[in-house]
C-alpha cells in the first residue's frame, strides 16, 4: 500500500471530477475515481493516470450500504483519505409543476449521500489522523436560482449551508471545509444545452465565456494543497456572473 497522500473525487470519471482527479494526481496524491454508472470512463481515466497515482471505486450515493462498502474498501485498498471532493451531483430537468415526486427525491437524495459519505470518511480517516480536506463543489444556481432546476439548486444551495456548518462543527480541528460554486463550466452536459441557451448564458458573464473544468480543478488543487487558512468558504469562480 502506497504512503502517498489519497483524494476521493466522487462523480471522477467524467466533466469537473475527472479534470480534479487529473490535476490532484499531478499535485502527489493518489486518486481515489468513484463512479456510479460511468465505470467505462472511469476506469479509462484510472488506466491514464496509471496504477501508482490512480484506483476506481464504485458507489450509489443514494444507497447507504454501498457507501458503508465503499469506505471499507477505501481501507483495504488505500488505507487513508486526506482529501474529499464531493463532487457527484444529479439534476432532473422539468418546471415545478410537472415534476414528479420521484424525480425531485431523486436529485434530493443526493444530498443525503453526501452528507453520510462524509460522515463516513470523517469517522473512518480524518478524524482519527486529526488532519483533512474537505471541498464541496456546489453551482452558481444555489445562490441565483434557475428555473426548471429547483431540486438541483435546492441541492446546491444546501450543500454551502452544510460547509459552513460542518467547518463549525470541526473547529479547532485540521480539518477544513471549503466549497466551489462554478459557474457555466464547458463539460458533457453543457455541450448538450441549444445555441439559444447557451447565447443567454454568455450573455451573463461579463468575461464572455463559460469556464474550462481545468479552472475548478485548479482550485480544487489549491484548497487540497495549501489553503490553509480558508474554511468554511464558499469560493466563487463563474467569470464574473455572480460574486457572491
Amino acid at each position: 500500500m502506497s504512503d502517498r497522500p489519497v483524494a476521493l473525487v466522487t462523480g471522477g470519471g467524467t466533466g469537473i471530477g475527472a479534470a480534479c482527479c487529473r490535476r490532484l494526481a499531478t499535485d502527489g496524491f493518489r486518486v481515489g475515481i468513484h463512479y456510479r454508472s460511468s465505470e467505462e470512463k472511469a476506469r479509462k481515466l484510472a488506466s491514464e493516470l496509471g496504477a501508482e497515482s490512480a484506483f476506481t471505486v464504485r458507489a450509489d450515493l443514494m444507497e447507504a450500504e454501498t457507501l458503508d462498502a465503499l469506505v471499507k474498501e477505501l481501507k483495504e485498498v488505500a488505507g487513508r483519505v486526506d482529501v474529499l471532493v464531493n463532487n457527484a451531483g444529479y439534476n432532473v430537468n422539468a418546471p415545478m409543476l410537472a415534476m414528479k415526486l420521484d424525480e425531485y427525491d431523486a436529485v434530493a437524495s443526493m444530498a443525503r449521500g453526501t452528507w453520510y459519505l462524509t460522515k463516513l470518511v470523517l469517522r473512518r480517516f480524518m478524524l482519527r489522523k486529526g488532519t483533512g480536506r474537505i471541498i464541496n463543489i456546489s453551482s452558481v444556481v444555489g445562490h441565483t436560482g434557475n428555473p426548471g432546476q429547483i431540486p438541483y439548486t435546492m441541492v446546491k444551495a444546501g450543500l454551502d449551508a452544510f460547509t459552513k456548518s460542518l467547518a463549525q462543527e470541526l473547529a479547532g480541528r485540521d480539518i477544513l471545509v471549503n466549497a466551489i460554486a462554478p459557474g457555466f463550466i464547458e463539460t458533457e452536459m453543457t455541450q448538450e444545452l441549444p445555441e439559444e441557451v447557451k447565447a443567454g448564458i454568455l450573455a451573463k458573464i461579463p468575461m464572455g465565456r463559460t469556464g474550462e473544468a481545468d479552472e475548478i480543478a485548479d482550485v480544487v488543487s489549491f484548497l487540497a494543497t495549501r489553503g490553509s487558512y480558508i474554511n468554511g468558504s464558499v469560493l466563487h469562480v463563474n467569470g464574473g456572473m455572480y460574486g457572491g
